[in-house]
């Protein structure tokens, strides 16, 4: 069980690192769009965070801090919304982008900072 959980950590932290980067190519772009880095990451980060969730609740040794990962769950799901909803668009507001990338780096803070009591997650 525990290469599962390591597998699937690897897998949420690749996808949270596409998403990041298709935020960080669009930075030097004067025109924003949604890419599909953006798209593929913000899915692959959803369903791999949501498959560790219920690995890790499989574990009878380990506690699930059910409202960091409802938090994280959220966020997770309105950035992926947002990437869908705008993927074929030619272009998207200024303010949509620096939406999506404060969304990211929030659930990048929510997991970093919303410290897990020892065993936890």
């Amino acid at each position: 069980m525990e290469i599962v959980r390591l597998v699937l950590l690897v897998v949420h932290l690749l996808g949270f690192a596409a998403l990041t980067g298709g935020i960080l190519v669009q930075l030097r772009e004067p025109t924003k769009r949604v890419n599909s880095l953006m798209r593929d990451g913000a899915g692959t980060a959803v369903v791999a965070g949501v498959a560790l969730v219920g690995v890790l609740e499989a574990d009878s040794d380990v506690q699930v801090d059910h409202a960091k990962i409802g938090v994280k769950l959220v966020i997770g799901l309105i950035i992926l919304a947002l990437v869908m909803m705008n993927l074929r668009r030619p272009r998207i507001p200024d303010g949509l982008f620096w939406l999506i990338a404060a969304l990211t780096l929030a659930n990048l803070c929510v997991a970093v900072f919303w410290a897990p009591a020892h065993g936890s997650y």
